[in-house]
């Protein structure tokens, strides 16, 4: 027991020097940037930090405050939860189903596609940690690799390179080189980008249904009644018929893994 909360003090101190890594290095720019985030995210110093009482638990509040972050911008979260507003809003329900509803299922999402990540993360760095075969600084290190490699096969390389370009860094040969500060928001646009081009084609069969009920409407000269009104439920069948919600989720867990 000794042995997990430990872990998760050094789980939080990363959040606290993750945050407090572009303050610190705020006034210098280009590669000195990079090098003062990854100074404040060494194993090592993360290490030291956690020996302090009180900085554990300041790391355990602050810890608490960025996990929401963390959830939005490295996992599929963000991409699962637009995709999922996006399809209610191309079917015109204004709030069915309800954002709890909506929340919590891509909640549930992220964590069966981030499965593979989170045991991949148990095996290298959890299990051998509390089995004492390594050190906190040797199992934060180790549990880098495979959130990094979930990360960057959802990451569009332009956007990597963009923020690359943005702080002056040079192309990295390999992933490992690849800071963490620059991942993440490449990783949090790319995200959106997809989840966008996803909700594009949602609305395509949808639009056409509306254009359709439109020019029916138009043409019996009923130009008082809302298109909205009658396309609804035309709109319901057809979701319905192509079981809508079993392919979206399908696509979300396909391109996520």
């Amino acid at each position: 027991m000794r042995g997990r909360w430990r872990l998760a003090l050094a789980g939080t101190a990363a959040g606290v020097a993750l945050a407090a890594a572009p303050a610190a290095a705020a006034t210098a720019p280009g590669p000195a940037v990079a090098s003062a985030a990854a100074q404040a995210l060494s194993p090592r110093t993360l290490q030291t930090l956690l020996a302090s009482p009180e900085i554990a638990l300041m790391a355990i509040v602050a810890g608490v405050v960025l996990l929401p972050g963390m959830l939005l911008l490295m996992t599929s979260f963000t991409r699962i939860v637009v995709v999922l507003s996006l399809a209610r809003t191309a079917v015109g329900t204004a709030q069915t189903p309800p954002n709890q509803v909506i929340v919590a299922l891509a909640l549930v999402l992220t964590l069966f596609t981030m499965a593979p990540t989170l045991a991949a993360v148990n095996r290298v760095a959890i299990a051998p940690y509390l089995a004492g075969h390594i050190d906190i600084a040797h199992a934060l290190a180790a549990a880098e690799g495979p959130v990094k490699a979930f990360m960057a096969a959802g990451t569009r390389q332009q956007d990597l390179l963009t923020l690359l370009r943005a702080t002056g860094q040079p192309r990295p040969a390999t992933l490992a080189q690849v800071p963490l500060l620059t991942l993440i928001p490449a990783f949090a646009i790319s995200q959106l980008t997809l989840a966008f081009q996803m909700g594009f084609l949602l609305f395509l069969p949808f639009l056409l249904i509306d254009f359709l009920v439109a020019s029916v409407l138009m043409s019996l000269g009923m130009m008082m009644l809302p298109p909205t009104v009658v396309s609804l439920p035309f709109k319901l069948l057809l979701f319905v018929l192509v079981n809508g919600w079993g392919l979206i989720v399908g696509s979300l867990v396909a391109t996520a893994r």
